[in-house]
């Protein structure tokens, strides 16, 4: 029988760890409501002093405005929206081509200066964007790749692709071998025992790469600032700067409403994919 004094400790614990998670989700949570909050105003009382947490007036004209309202600004928009889905959707389906068999067979092949490939490839990732940009664009300028879906792609791979390497190869590392070697006593290629034994395994995986970097993609500002110089190619985080934040003012109401649309498409995408987001990622991370 447990003591009182252990009781209330244990308790208290419990207490304390649940007001730690509830003030952490209002520190992470508080920018998302407010960018929903404020996309329901109107232009006088998001300045309003105090600032009113709830709309007094409700209104739905800033979503008018971008998707039905004014025709050359809700016509911006959605081709902004295309762009990026485009964009994404390419880079997710590409990478994964790459990467999927240099993850198996950085997991399964044996051949010398393996170690080091292995470190090449995460240390990629840790050049800073802004490094590369000025000889990107100019590498981009020369191969005639400047404002095209193909270019945007390929610059948002090298980032995507080390990262969808290292997470698949740990998630290859944590599938037994021995599922290789009976396809093989059945007769099967390497490259048919991965696709026919192995790629069945590692969908949790798959889809968990996939996500991430289709995310990267939809948010990615800096690359597409650079790479896309014409207007109608632009994607959805330029296009918004682009079109709601002048000079001498900005239209809140507007740009939270498109943020909002914006948003949407990765929350549908956590609701319906999140266990297999989390599965992918633990599951990869058994072993290195």
């Amino acid at each position: 029988m447990r003591q009182p004094g252990k009781m209330n400790r244990t308790r208290i614990i419990k207490t304390i760890r649940i007001v730690i998670i509830i003030i952490l989700l209002t520190i992470t949570l508080s920018p998302l409501y407010w960018m929903v909050n404020v996309s329901f105003k109107n232009q006088d009382e998001i300045f309003q002093i105090p600032p009113t947490f709830f709309p007094n007036n409700f209104t739905l004209e800033n979503y008018k405005a971008i998707l039905i309202g004014n025709l050359s600004s809700s016509i911006k928009f959605l081709m902004y929206f295309k762009n990026s889905l485009i964009v994404a959707a390419l880079t997710v389906v590409v990478t994964l081509l790459v990467a999927t068999p240099a993850a198996y067979a950085l997991s399964r092949v044996r051949f010398k200066g393996k170690r080091m490939l292995i470190y090449f490839v995460l240390i990629s990732q840790m050049f800073p964007i802004v490094l590369i940009l000025i000889p990107l664009y100019q590498s981009f300028l020369r191969l005639n790749l400047v404002s095209t879906f193909a270019g945007l792609m390929l610059a948002n791979m090298m980032f995507a692709l080390p990262f969808s390497i290292w997470m698949l190869k740990g998630y290859f590392d944590s599938i037994p071998g021995v599922l290789d070697d009976a396809a093989k006593v059945d007769g099967c290629s390497r490259m048919q025992a991965m696709l026919l034994v192995i790629m069945p395994n590692v969908r949790p995986g798959l889809t968990a790469a996939a996500i991430v970097v289709f995310i990267q993609c939809w948010d990615e500002f800096m690359i597409a600032l650079t790479v896309m110089d014409k207007n109608s190619m632009r994607t959805l985080p330029v296009g918004i700067i682009q079109s709601f934040v002048g000079e001498f003012s900005i239209k809140w109401g507007e740009m939270m409403a498109a943020s909002v649309i914006t948003t949407i498409p990765v929350v549908i995408i956590f609701i319906f994919l999140s266990k297999n987001l989390i599965g992918g990622l633990t599951a990869g991370a058994v072993k290195g």
